[in-house]
């Protein structure tokens, strides 16, 4: 999906002067580089625990339908343990209130990491101009 086009006479003259790329130039390309990576990685592990929080949500639904006196399989690491209905909406309460714990904390660090890079962005661009791409 690159597109390309012609430089205008500006653009032009302006590649011809080369800036030089300095220590602590290249110390914020590379940590610009670093934060979007883990910004990725946050993303996908987000998207991962969004869909978790889903499915017991999902599941809380559906044993709501379920008898008071039904044995319900409960899932724990690799193993089955059959529980009462109470005690297992109890544990996928405490479970779903876990994912959220999470999932805020994730989204607390890429609301920091999206600032960090907005902040480099803004030194690099100052720097150098249309030389340098950073849009993610």
């Amino acid at each position: 999906m690159l597109s390309r086009r012609m430089l205008s006479k500006e653009d032009e003259e302006a590649a011809g002067e080369e800036i030089e790329v300095r220590r602590e130039d290249q110390d914020k390309i590379n940590k610009f580089s670093r934060l979007h990576q883990h910004e990725l990685s946050i993303e996908e592990e987000l998207k991962t625990k969004n869909k978790e929080k889903e499915e017991l949500d999902d599941i809380t639904n559906e044993l709501e339908l379920a008898d008071d006196d039904d044995i319900i399989p409960y899932k724990v690491g690799d193993a089955f343990f059959h529980v009462p209905l109470p005690q297992a909406q109890e544990m996928l309460g405490s479970s779903g209130a876990k994912v959220e714990e999470e999932i805020s904390g994730l989204e607390e660090k890429l609301a920091n990491i999206r600032q960090e890079m907005m902040q480099l962005k803004v030194e690099l661009y100052a720097r150098f101009g249309k030389s340098i791409n950073l849009e993610t």
